[in-house]
């Protein structure tokens, strides 16, 4: 019988070719509530998972996985988080952040060798004042308002540590494989 992704919209079947793309499918928990944490999180309503029910690994992160030994395991209570919702099921997630810490990115000046001064206006006209700041140099290379300077820079510092924790795994890996056929060498 073939294996489905139960997920909204996914119609990944467990076989060579999804293999062969490194998608792994993973059962649901037994564990009661963390089970029905992913039942919610599929959005399908009425939905009870059976017991060969599966996702894919396209609907959870990359640092939910523990890829340490030979084969893929979900880290121990991680619920899938990425699907392709319609628009109608789609949440609406808001971010937050304390008025300091925004005021305090609004301040900062593009070029660091100079002091930009701030005039005295209300957070609104501060926020909008921050992003017609632009830098004089390399217009081409830099997003002109900080907080897109900012973003950048942390996605490029995620993806610096997930490159980071991805070659120390496969270094592990490497070690442990010399290790094992040191010791089939010398059991010859």
């Amino acid at each position: 019988m073939p294996d489905f992704c139960a997920a909204y919209g996914c119609s990944n079947e467990r076989s060579l070719k999804t293999r062969a793309r490194g998608i792994t499918f993973h059962l649901f928990p037994k564990t009661e509530k963390i089970r029905r944490q992913w039942e919610l999180a599929l959005r399908r309503d009425g939905f009870v998972a059976s017991d060969r029910t599966l996702l894919c690994s396209e609907h959870f992160r990359s640092e939910d996985f523990d890829r340490t030994g030979q084969t893929v395991r979900l880290k121990v209570g991680v619920v899938p988080s990425i699907f392709n919702f319609p628009a109608h099921i789609q949440r609406l997630v808001a971010t937050r952040s304390a008025t300091t810490s925004r005021r305090a990115e609004d301040n900062l000046p593009l070029d660091l060798s100079k002091k930009v001064p701030q005039p005295d206006v209300g957070a609104a006209g501060e926020r909008s004042l921050s992003c017609k700041r632009q830098a004089t140099d390399h217009l081409y290379s830099l997003p002109a308002c900080p907080k897109a300077v900012k973003a950048k820079l942390e996605e490029a510092s995620a993806r610096v540590r997930k490159l980071q924790r991805e070659k120390s795994n496969a270094l592990r890996r490497e070690k442990r494989a010399k290790m094992n056929m040191t010791k089939i060498i010398s059991n010859i």
